[in-house]
């Protein structure tokens, strides 16, 4: 074996994680985890001049990143108290009228820290002028629908 299989090794690692940091994390991180590893034998396999040590290294890294790392990065990657992000979670919340929504005349309403294109939900009393509270019944591509 040659010392190009070293070099190999730290090119394969650097793919891994530049494809990962290029596709923006969709692998969870994995990608760029193992790719270090590779990077890592390789690199000691190139300063011990012996690829197989390298081969070795970047395998037990791998390994060792499957069958207990990975639980623990994934565990760090997930944030406590995650709040759902969908337009779903908007139904039922309360929101305050900035500009006036009225039938045919959309409007626009602010829930939570986000300003939102609104319409009247079927069957509500509209208009609802500027500083009302409004809920929102309903939600149709970026539009709210509020009573």
């Amino acid at each position: 074996m040659s010392a190009s299989w070293n070099w190999a090794l730290l090119l394969a690692g650097a793919l891994f994680i530049l494809v990962e940091v290029a596709l923006g994390g969709f692998a969870g991180f994995d990608l760029v985890l193992i790719g270090s590893a590779f990077v890592l034998g390789g690199a000691i396999g190139l300063a011990l001049g012996n690829p197989v040590v390298g081969f070795l290294v970047a395998s037990i890294l791998c390994v060792l990143y499957i069958a207990v790392g990975r639980r623990w990065v994934r565990a760090r990657l997930r944030t406590p108290g995650h709040t759902p992000s969908n337009v779903d979670a908007l139904v039922g919340r309360s929101g305050l009228v900035t500009v006036r929504v009225a039938e045919h005349e959309p409007g626009q309403v602010k829930v939570r820290d986000e300003i939102w294109r609104a319409v009247p939900a079927p069957g509500a009393a509209a208009p609802f002028e500027p500083g009302r509270v409004v809920i929102v019944a309903g939600v149709e591509g970026v539009t709210l629908q509020v009573r």
